[in-house]
């Protein structure tokens, strides 16, 4: 039983609310219930013609939109016609049968804006010469005209909604592939371009000066370099697969990690009110706090290090400081892929970075738009 109710929640899930298989299974059982209690007067044979008619077309419609909707639905502008035909007898049937195909129709996203308007014409002209021809005031035309445009009103607005959500979720996909390739793009290009770099240093050394000490160091340090090199690919490679989490847990995972790997003291916080970013800006700053970490770790093994996240007005700010350790070379002294890296990376997120000693202490401050 649970199986199923798991089954009917991801069906429901992945449906259209409006549009989709459980609005179709509740309008099936409303026409169906119309066509019961329908009580058509002396004009009955047409009526039930016509309402037998936009019955089939209802269900060669259910049938046939979820593989073929472009032939499909036709069918509900038909079926929504033959009712219109029929809207003056004394049966509220014909009505129902109208508003729900014509809602359907215009709410769909298949037919184009043109051919929904001239199915409501059509639609309102004939309902407007039924009720003549069953003589019903005419104040009635009016009323129920108005109805139906208002109806179609609402279908269109709706659809342009959705259409809405459609072409943002789709802008976001895209947005999400081309960082993920740029990702791929930086960790590729250093470890790549790196790798090379060591492995033509090796064999110099080992064709020129017979250096096999030399050699050796090099391809060890390439097969870092290259070990290296998958975790991050590994890393882009899962973002596109799973949810990054909230920007202050990810941070707090980050200095457990670099607590637990290099035991040294490792601290966050966080000032401001804690609120949802973009997702450029959060993955720009955890792989900045990733990569300041990395540094520390390489430059200042033993010293502590304290990351800072502010939440600004208008931007968040994200602060790494860890203590210089006594005559030893930082990173500004010598040029390093991580901090251009970190640089190009906040840079693309609109952002700006500054890196250097502040006091007795190394500071890389990274601060981005939301």
């Amino acid at each position: 039983m649970r199986e199923v109710w798991g089954r009917v929640k991801r069906l429901l899930a992945a449906d259209d609310p409006e549009t989709g298989r459980l609005t179709r299974a509740l309008l099936t059982v409303v026409l169906a219930w119309s066509l019961v209690v329908a009580a058509p007067d002396r004009w009955a044979v047409p009526v039930w013609s016509a309402l037998g008619v936009s019955m089939a077309c209802w269900l060669a419609f259910v049938l046939l939109d979820g593989r073929f909707p472009a032939p499909a639905t036709p069918l509900l502008a038909l079926g929504s016609a033959v009712a219109a035909t029929v809207t003056g007898s004394e049966s509220a049937a014909p009505t129902v049968f109208l508003f729900a195909m014509l809602l359907l129709y215009s709410a769909h996203s298949t037919p184009g804006m043109a051919a929904i308007c001239l199915v409501t014409a059509a639609d309102v002209g004939l309902m407007a010469g039924s009720l003549l021809w069953f003589d019903r005031p005419r104040t009635s035309i009016v009323v129920q005209g108005a109805v139906m445009v208002c109806t179609v009103l609402f279908a269109l607005h709706r659809r342009q909604y959705r259409r809405a959500l459609q072409d943002r979720a789709r802008a976001m996909a895209l947005d999400e592939r081309a960082r993920i390739a740029r990702e791929l793009h930086d960790v590729l290009a250093h470890s790549l371009g790196a790798l090379g770099v060591q492995l033509d240093v090796a064999e110099a050394l080992l064709t020129e000066r017979g250096d096999v000490a030399g050699a050796v160091a090099r391809i060890r340090r390439s097969r870092g370099l290259a070990r290296e090199g998958l975790v991050e690919a590994r890393a882009a490679v899962a973002a596109l697969r799973e949810d990054v989490p909230p920007l202050p847990d990810a941070l707090g995972l980050l200095v457990t990690e670099h607590r637990r790997d290099h035991s040294v003291r490792a601290e966050l916080g966080t000032t401001g009110t804690r609120r949802p970013l973009t997702p450029a800006a959060e993955v720009c700053l955890l792989r900045t706090a990733r990569e300041a970490l990395t540094n520390a770790a390489k430059h200042a093994p033993d010293q502590p290090v304290t990351l800072g996240l502010s939440y600004g007005e208008h931007s968040v700010r994200l602060t790494v400081r860890n203590a210089l350790p006594p005559a030893r070379e930082h990173p500004a002294e010598r040029p390093t892929y991580g901090l251009a890296g970190m640089r190009e990376r906040v840079a693309l997120a609109g952002g700006t970075l500054s890196a250097g000693p502040v006091g007795e202490a190394w500071e890389v401050r990274a601060e981005v738009p939301e």
